[in-house]
């Protein structure tokens, strides 16, 4: 059986497609670089990390982002008649009251690890766009475009797309609405015999989202919406028994809830919550696969800081053509059964990494910048060396090498070789939501007396804490510091002989690093690694003996 989620996680709005027997997965990177990983599957059931589309910094600038822009939602198509692959990405710029300032860009590649070519400019009319390559050879892009306008709502829209000119011809129009008077958003457009096919999310990447299709015997539409819509979500069926046109939004701002949460719709009965965003692929053999974006939150506090994760799902075709969900529901199921395809063998990373290779393993990320460009693997044997810069607190260019939290039941531990010689060196063990929510155990100078130190410092929404519960004077250059993640609580300690432990610092609660949680950014996820900064001269360097990584995924979100 296949388990969901299949990419555990932060790893939303995934998109599918197939090359002959191989299948492959885009999903969305953010403000993390390298950007846009894709995962790689013969089987829909095991999944390997294959390579990253954006790897080079000239082809797309993150630095100085906020937390939560960045690349959203990449559309993953395979055009079978140029033997290309296409990816339709938006960075997006900002978010301000109702304005979302995006440039969407297209790249190609004869194969998945590339080469790519630079990005071609779409447009800004939207975000989460979307490639068709038609049956007679013209391409269409559909794309979300959001309404500024008071008492408008947005819409789905359409332009075609002219591989002769490298530009869209003409302005996008509107082609649906929608069925929830929520929202529709990530668009796919597909062709079906002689139906194009629209699938969407729509009522909030929230506890409310869910997939749902439209269909028209024409590009332009007019489209029909699917009787059975939703076709998959987390939302107890009762609940669309409504007019959901008709739906008033409660205000939860009061409490701190981000209205799109939609928390009224939580379902208690079911594991998977939040399941939207669908991109569908069918097999040789005919059987139809559905990735979706999904999430697995703390209950009762509704916290997901695993972030936005990805799921499948097996579905059908119905003899009247709509897509159902396999099975007499829409409820986005935590097992699936898998492909008639012949299985594949799955692949887990070593526990500890000893930095014995040329390159970084695929796993590790930094926020806007590329790892490689402050780290160094020959600069001292089988270990990484990480040059300090600015603070975990930047936006710019932070140090920070990590890799995404999959389980709430992980040790993190390294052994880390640093000394500081001023207060604004420091280096050690991070949990990093994003730049205003972090814990970073530090090994720094303390000026008072004249040694190195150890403390964590808690960013909370923006407002430091430094804790020293713990803390002693350090009179060695090495020392062991570990990470132990328990559910809800979160605690670290240090060791001169990886045997003995002291703690150091408070516990801390997991579930302050969320979606849910943080007031500046959103729609990431957890990461944990090792970090430098020299706030001086950006030079001073800390190097690091190992990296373990032990997650228990087998371990509920409870």
């Amino acid at each position: 059986m296949i388990n969901n989620p299949i990419f555990k996680g932060f790893n939303p709005d995934p998109s599918i497609c197939r090359r002959n027997n191989d299948y492959y997965v885009a999903v969305s990177s953010f403000e993390w670089f390298p950007g846009m990983p894709i995962y790689h599957s013969t089987d829909l059931k095991n999944w390997t990390l294959h390579t990253h589309v954006l790897r080079d910094e000239k082809k797309v600038d993150l630095t100085r982002l906020p937390s939560a822009k960045g690349i959203w939602a990449p559309c993953l198509t395979w055009c079978e008649e140029e033997q290309l692959f296409y990816v339709i990405y938006g960075v997006m710029n900002s978010m301000h009251g109702r304005y979302f300032d995006v440039d969407n860009y297209l790249i190609t590649a004869p194969e998945i690890t590339g080469p790519w070519s630079e990005p071609v400019y779409l447009h800004s009319g939207g975000y989460d766009a979307s490639i068709l390559h038609d049956e007679d050879g013209r391409k269409w892009i559909v794309a979300v475009d959001w309404e500024t306008r008071d008492g408008h709502n947005g819409a789905i829209s359409l332009v075609e797309y002219s591989p002769e000119t490298r530009s869209v011809i003409g302005y996008p129009k509107r082609i649906w609405s929608g069925m929830t008077g929520i929202g529709a958003e990530g668009p796919h457009l597909t062709k079906r015999g002689r139906y194009y096919y629209l699938m969407c999310a729509e009522g909030g990447t929230g506890y409310g989202h869910c997939v749902t299709m439209a269909r028209a015997e024409q590009v332009w539409g007019p489209y029909e919406s699917d009787a059975g819509n939703p076709i998959l979500t987390s939302v107890n069926p009762a609940l669309f028994e409504k007019n959901n046109a008709e739906y008033e939004k409660p205000d939860f701002s009061i409490l701190g809830v981000k209205d799109y949460l939609r928390p009224e719709c939580f379902n208690p009965e079911v594991k998977i919550q939040k399941a939207g965003h669908g991109s569908y692929v069918e097999t040789p053999e005919g059987e139809v696969y559905l990735v979706h974006l999904c999430a697995r939150p703390f209950r009762p506090e509704l916290c997901c800081p695993l972030g936005r994760e990805s799921g499948i799902q097996k579905m059908r075709w119905t003899a009247d053509g709509w897509m159902r969900l396999e099975g007499d529901d829409n409820i986005a199921k935590e097992v699936v059964e898998p492909s008639a395809l012949p299985e594949s063998p799955s692949f887990t990373p070593p526990v500890r990494d000893h930095f014995d290779d040329d390159t970084l393993a695929l796993h590790y990320y930094a926020p806007r910048i590329h790892p490689d460009s402050f780290t160094d693997l020959h600069r001292r044997a089988s270990h990484v060396c990480l040059r300090g810069q600015e603070s975990l607190s930047s936006t710019n260019k932070v140090s920070l090498l990590a890799r995404k939290l999959t389980a709430v039941y992980t040790t993190v531990k390294t052994k880390m070789h640093f000394t500081p010689e001023v207060f604004q060196h420091s280096a050690g063990l991070v949990l990093y939501y994003d730049n205003m929510n972090y814990l970073y155990l530090q090994k720094h100078y303390d000026e008072e007396n004249q040694c190195a130190a150890l403390s964590v410092i808690h960013m909370e929404n923006g407002a430091k804490r430094e804790d020293w519960q713990g803390s002693t004077r350090l009179n060695a250059d090495a020392v062991y510091l570990r990470m132990t993640i328990e559910g809800r609580a979160i605690s670290f300690a240090w060791s001169y002989d990886d045997v003995h432990y002291q703690a150091v610092g408070k516990v801390y609660e997991t579930i302050k690093f969320s979606d849910e949680y943080s007031q500046h950014g959103e729609f990431t996820g957890t990461f944990v690694g090792i970090a430098c900064v020299d706030s001086v001269l950006h030079r001073h360097a800390a190097a690091f003996d190992f990296f373990d990584y032990q997650a228990d995924e087998t371990r509920d979100v409870e």
